[in-house]
């Protein structure tokens, strides 16, 4: 899983999440980080962050820039 590491991630990054309301399903929420919400270096199920749009969520997935 990536995104468990404060240091990987960074405002303007593109980014899926799982929303609190997706945890069940899974569902992934792709955005751009805004802000960083988690104070630790190290969070086991993912950095929280808040999306450009708004949205808030753990971060499961760092989409890789080509």
């Amino acid at each position: 899983m990536q995104g468990q590491n404060r240091i990987d991630i960074y405002p303007g990054l593109e980014v899926g999440i799982i929303l609190k309301k997706d945890q069940r399903s899974g569902n992934v929420t792709y955005g751009v980080v805004k802000d960083l919400l988690t104070s630790s270096s190290f969070h086991s199920r993912g950095i929280k962050v808040r999306l450009e749009d708004g949205q808030v969520g753990r971060v499961c997935e760092i989409v890789e820039e080509d």
